[in-house]
């Protein structure tokens, strides 16, 4: 009913206007399918929140209700919104706690009945040809006054819980944990590798990536990337730049200096993107979220630059992402270069839509004849092409990270003798580098013998080899 898509109205019904569910089953004879679990909060036009507003057993523990005069100021928000929305039921008014909008209320996991009710959707998920469930939100599943409200004892027990049922039922299952904050956090969503995610939302990597670009410095970039470790051979990275939200900030900190990321936030805003805000428990906001398409988030708001470098820029940079271990996750607009879309925040008031453009079929392929989209979705595809073929570029395959130079992003991907050096110019000038290996450049089918070789501006290199060398 709101939130392009994610405040959902009924679990189990597709949109008609849209299909059914034999077209989605249809898509499994071609694709692995994910489907994304929303299950932290509901629609308020749902008839599970129809329900409880009319005292409807046992709808009325579907929903945490809160005394207006509570204190909540430990409660950790992701938007500067209230809290607590008031709902008018024959028992009274009674003020349903909503973290994300007054459409979007949370549900009580502290319910038996609610919590069987979720299990029964994820696995009806599984029955219509679920490969993976992306959990939404998951940190602020449960609900404790007195706390943060994020990443409770009592969430991760849940994440174990929904892991062990599909261990059970469905082992060809993996769960995917959506949690933009901090990354010592986000990744305890792995649990001990084995009873938790088998992929994490890695989302220190696009405020990062960002910023590496910026600044024309790799080395924050290189040094957190050399950290990335998995806990099992079960688990791996879900990798990505851009997604249906913004750029979030708060993954970023305590990584990045407090200077480099209000210089992030000043230049996203010169570029003409937005700033979404969270509320602070001392009553203040901050920055929470980068509102801007992330090829131009990349641009310089001090020079008119061509076409041919924005691609060429915007290319590099997800180059950077699919050559890190982990499974790509690849955004809509992404893939197909485009742009902010301005006049839609003006005709939804929402921050968030300005990445959100719904597109025509006929226009999109008229566009991609030529310009700007042509040469992201033409390199893109390319890309892509020759990641699919290597067995170096496998989820659980080895990474190490090379300092090569400050103005490149270098690593190394491995797996079963294969090796790819994976080398990228994150800034608009050549580099020149020692080489520690000869082979084929992917990219250009070029021989690559010479040890000192030149990078230019933006330049990828994925060199194939073989290890040992």
């Amino acid at each position: 009913s709101s939130d392009d898509g994610f405040s959902v109205i009924d679990y189990l019904q597709v949109d008609p206007t849209l299909g059914t569910w034999a077209d989605v089953e249809a898509f499994q004879s071609t694709f692995r399918l994910m489907f994304d679990a929303v299950i932290n909060h509901i629609s308020q036009k749902s008839d599970w929140y129809q329900a409880f507003l009319r005292d409807e057993v046992p709808y009325t523990d579907y929903f945490t209700v809160v005394d207006p005069s509570t204190d909540l100021s430990a409660v950790f928000r992701p938007r500067s919104l209230p809290l607590l929305t008031p709902a008018q039921t024959p028992s009274g008014t009674k003020y349903v706690w909503t973290t994300f909008s007054a459409d979007q209320i949370d549900l009580n996991y502290a319910s038996p009945d609610l919590l069987l009710e979720v299990i029964n959707v994820l696995l009806t998920y599984v029955s219509r040809g679920a490969a993976l469930i992306r959990l939404d939100a998951i940190g602020f599943i449960w609900k404790e006054i007195g706390t943060r409200c994020l990443h409770l004892p009592q969430a991760h027990a849940l994440v174990q819980l929904l892991r062990a049922i599909l261990d059970e039922v469905a082992p060809h299952v993996a769960l995917v944990t959506e949690t933009n904050v901090p990354h010592h956090e986000n990744i305890s969503y792995f649990g001990d590798g084995t009873n938790e995610a088998q992929m994490v939302y890695n989302f220190s990597l696009p405020p990062l990536l960002l910023h590496t670009f910026h600044s024309g410095d790799a080395t924050i970039l290189s040094d957190w990337a050399d950290t990335l470790e998995l806990p099992s051979k079960q688990t791996t990275f879900f990798n990505f730049c851009a997604s249906h939200d913004g750029i979030g900030i708060t993954p970023a900190r305590a990584i990045l200096p407090d200077e480099a990321i209000d210089a992030m936030v000043k230049r996203v805003q010169a570029l003409g993107g937005l700033i979404s805000y969270k509320a602070d428990s001392d009553g203040s906001t901050s920055a929470y979220e980068l509102n801007i398409n992330y090829l131009d988030a990349l641009g310089d708001p001090q020079v008119d630059e061509s076409e041919t470098l924005k691609a060429k820029r915007f290319l590099a940079s997800q180059a950077i992402m699919l050559a890190l271990r982990g499974v790509p996750g690849i955004y809509f607009h992404s893939l197909f270069g485009s742009r902010n879309w301005t006049e839609g925040v003006t005709l939804t008031g929402r921050n968030r839509t300005i990445n959100r453009q719904k597109l025509a079929l006929a226009e999109i392929e008229n566009e991609l004849q030529s310009g700007l989209r042509q040469r992201v979705f033409t390199g893109y595809r390319h890309l892509l092409q020759l990641r699919t073929q290597e067995k170096a570029f496998h989820p659980q395959g080895e990474q190490e990270i090379l300092n090569l130079h400050p103005q490149l992003f270098a690593l190394w991907r491995r797996y079963n003798g294969d090796s790819i050096l994976c080398v990228h110019n994150i800034s608009h000038r050549p580099i020149t580098v020692p080489l520690p290996t000869a082979g084929t450049d992917l990219l250009t089918h070029t021989t690559i013998t010479n040890r000192s070789y030149t990078l230019q501006p933006y330049q990828t290199f994925w060199l194939k080899t073989r290890w040992p060398i």
